[in-house]
């Protein structure tokens, strides 16, 4: 037991929560390169899957794309000092691989390197620690056109495309995250189609994955020979934890199913050179081709995991009967709708304990070096003020809950090293175009206009009340 078991987050003050997190625990807040940079022709640029994928009638809610964004290509020095302004010590952000590779490969632009180098330097002439992401979804279009990360082609130019990234700047920048969320980018990419590329064939999202992770192994060797010898390098998964919604064996099997899918997919071939057993059969789908020394190079050593968490999977399975009286092959569901419990305006179920849950859980299975929250947020209905505040007391309620379940984590051992809320700004929201946001800051698109809502407010003093302690 620890002081936050069983103790409700409204109970303890900010600077107790506070307390529990070493003076050098990482604390900022995340974005995405295609979500926010906008200038998506100049300096050389190339067009990617999300380019393209905007395009397509009905993709993308409103017909929007990532063209202008939040136009942080032109005003990231104003971003940054807002940054430095709200109290942050870490930026976790990503880098577009066609503002680097126009093609995918071949000749590199100098200008996309110059930016993220000046973006960089920035960053550390504020005391702000940089935390790079090589990939956040955008793949050169131009790569896409050759069977993208269904061909095993694309993993070897990813561990090129880190490797120049990394001479460049390798000896700035600490933290190295390699793929966010690799589920994502095969499952909706290539899988149900919601995400570009817009494939819907589970066979594509599977080789899809693989190369995803195999780039990933490819790519950490390569960023060794060129970072800085204390750097630390990982990969981000999305992950959830999986609860029965009874205790009815049916239900249990289908408890086991959901985690392999959402979380044993990704966790298992990284930290013990597998895929979970039986899982492709049961997907309904035949293994990845690979090669024999693949998972090998998968599991190459991380110095730590990025976790992204925004909520929990209520799992329900169905006996043979009720399959067949609902249609279907399903033979489990995931419960909505709960009654008791509170959902954001994606619909999504808010439960904090899920996050240190997962947490535990992670530690326990897997025993990563080191896990960092690079991603924890939600999107609320938020509504401009008097032009001059939003009052989202959800959010700051939501962030202030999760922070103290990072806090539990840590309390029981877990070795967290930093937390990232999602996002800074409001931004593209994928498939959802401008219609959610997720920002703890405001972005009155017509103007960009950048203010800051009460939670960010919230999120700056309690950052004050951790440096004090």
């Amino acid at each position: 037991m620890t002081m936050l078991d069983g103790i409700q987050t409204q109970a303890l003050a900010d600077a107790d929560i506070a307390s529990f997190f070493p003076s050098n625990f990482l604390w900022g807040a995340a974005t995405s390169s295609y979500q926010i940079e906008g200038a998506t022709r100049e300096d050389g640029r190339g067009m990617s899957i999300w380019d393209h994928f905007s395009t397509l009638p009905g993709a993308i809610a409103g017909g929007e794309t990532g063209d202008v964004a939040v136009d942080y290509y032109h005003r990231w020095p104003a971003d940054i000092a807002l940054m430095k302004e709200l109290g942050f010590n870490s930026y976790c952000f990503s880098i577009a691989w066609p503002r680097i590779l126009p093609d995918g490969s071949g000749p590199v632009n100098e200008k996309g390197l110059d930016f993220y180098e000046r973006l960089i330097d920035n960053l550390l002439a504020q005391g702000i620690t940089p935390c790079t992401k090589l990939y956040h979804w955008d793949l050169p279009q131009a790569l896409q056109e050759k069977g993208g990360w269904e061909n095993r082609d694309t993993a070897y130019l990813f561990a090129e495309y880190a490797e120049i990234v990394a001479r460049r700047l390798g000896d700035r920048v600490p933290y190295w995250i390699t793929h966010n969320e690799p589920w994502c980018a095969s499952f909706l990419g290539y899988g149900i189609g919601v995400h570009a590329p817009g494939i819907r064939e589970n066979q594509w999202a599977v080789q899809a994955a693989h190369h995803l992770l195999l780039s990933h192994g490819l790519a950490i060797p390569r960023l060794r020979a060129h970072v800085k010898p204390d750097a630390q390098l990982g990969i981000t998964l999305n992950l959830y934890p999986v609860y029965p919604a009874d205790d009815r064996p049916e239900t249990q099997k289908g408890v086991a199913w959901v985690d392999a899918f959402k979380n044993r997919w990704f966790l298992d071939p990284i930290f013990r050179a597998s895929y979970p057993q039986d899982f492709f059969e049961e997907f309904g789908v035949q293994p990845p081709v690979m090669l024999a020394d693949d998972l090998t190079t998968i599991s190459a050593p991380i110095d730590f995991l990025g976790v992204n968490y925004y909520s929990r999977t209520l799992v329900r399975g169905r006996t043979e009967e009720e399959v067949q009286e609902h249609g279907g092959s399903s033979k489990y569901e995931e419960v909505a709708g709960i009654p008791s419990s509170d959902y954001t305006a994606m619909g999504w179920e808010v439960y904090p304990q899920g996050l240190s849950d997962i947490l535990m859980r992670i530690n326990r299975d897997y025993a990563p070096p080191a896990i960092m929250i690079t991603e924890n947020g939600a999107a609320f209905n938020d509504e401009l003020q008097n032009g001059s505040r939003v009052h989202d007391a959800e959010r700051t309620s939501y962030l202030r809950e999760h922070i103290s379940s990072v806090a539990n984590a840590l309390a029981n051992g877990v070795p967290m090293k930093g937390y990232f809320a999602w996002s800074l700004m409001d931004n593209f929201e994928w498939s959802e175009g401008y219609s959610k946001r997720f920002g703890i800051v405001y972005v009155d698109y017509p103007t960009q206009q950048r203010i800051v809502k009460d939670s960010g407010r919230w999120y700056s003093s309690f950052l004050t009340s951790q440096s004090a302690t």
